[in-house]
């Protein structure tokens, strides 16, 4: 291995004198909890009024595309963590289809990301950031509210995030961008398809995130320990599939900028699958795994 790059890949959050990533208040957020709520709300009301084969099929396949192609590669690899390359017609066109999982805006996505891993490296964090919460707390605070810290570090994305006018586009618009999926939907399939493949895919998508995330912070296997932190990660390896190898969230605490996540024998991580094809048609490039890679500090084998 020759000059190993950072595993924390970009450093956006600058954390001065006197930040605290303890103190603070978990405040309700009004458009983020309508927006999933009554995504949830409409999947549970209509999707068994409206559930068709080819409903079904449809979320499935929108589910798959959006949280992999999307979210995964995109939002999380792509964008975060730039743990590879990719010319700029297809990074516009990931982060696209990232932005149509339902989260956030991919800027908000980041900053949410960002500021919640400076939080858990640090020695303590806030209850919020560490999924301490029992499960139903916990769901209402990640899904429903926001915390404002009272001395919370900056946040200053770089200029390639900040000033790129299609990402600030689609964070002005992340919520309307279901709009003409909807409408091609309702063309080609009626009220199941825009049910099943809006509504139920948004809402499974959302809320399956938060539980993942809220396991895989506080229990399961670890293959990797960071000492000094206030969160460790975890695998959830029966999740390994359908979160397209998200689930191995312990070895991505002990290597955040590799672009691989399943990175011991027989893990399956099928967002890795599809860069190596991705790879092999040279549209992707400088794939970095963990020996690409400096060593955070305090890590070490369990």
């Amino acid at each position: 291995m020759t000059n190993p790059v950072s595993c924390l890949s970009t450093e956006r959050v600058i954390a001065g004198p006197g930040v605290s990533a303890t103190e603070g208040r978990v405040r309700w957020a009004p458009a983020r909890s309508l927006w999933i709520g009554g995504m949830t709300l409409a999947a549970l009301a209509l999707g068994p009024v409206f559930v068709t084969p080819g409903a079904v099929l449809l979320f499935l396949a929108t589910s798959a595309v959006t949280l992999c192609l999307g979210h995964s590669i995109g939002l999380h690899r792509l964008l975060i963590h730039r743990s590879f390359e990719a010319p700029l017609w297809l990074e516009r066109l990931l982060v696209w289809l990232g932005t149509l999982v339902g989260m956030a805006g991919p800027l908000g996505m980041v900053r949410l990301h960002d500021m919640r891993d400076w939080a858990q490296r640090q020695a303590a964090c806030h209850d919020l950031h560490a999924h301490r919460a029992r499960p139903l707390k916990d769901a209402w605070w990640q899904m429903h509210c926001r915390l404002e810290l009272e001395r919370p570090p900056l946040f200053a994305p770089e200029a390639r995030l900040r000033d790129d006018p299609f990402l600030r586009w689609l964070e002005a618009t992340w919520m309307l961008q279901q709009v003409p999926l909807g409408v091609a939907f309702v063309l080609v399939g009626g009220m199941p398809w825009l049910v099943w493949g809006v509504a139920v895919r948004v809402a499974v998508s959302v809320t399956g995130h938060w539980l993942v995330g809220h396991v895989t912070h506080r229990s399961g296997p670890q293959g990797w320990a960071i000492d000094g932190v206030a969160v460790q990660g975890h695998d959830l390896p029966a999740a390994a599939l359908i979160t397209f190898g998200e689930a191995w969230h312990g070895n991505h605490h002990a290597w955040p900028g590799s672009a691989r996540l399943g990175i011991e024998p027989g893990q399956a991580d099928p967002g890795w699958w599809v860069l190596t094809g991705l790879r092999r048609l040279g549209w992707v490039w400088n794939l970095r795994e963990p020996e690409d890679l400096a060593p955070r500090a305090g890590l070490r084998r369990m």
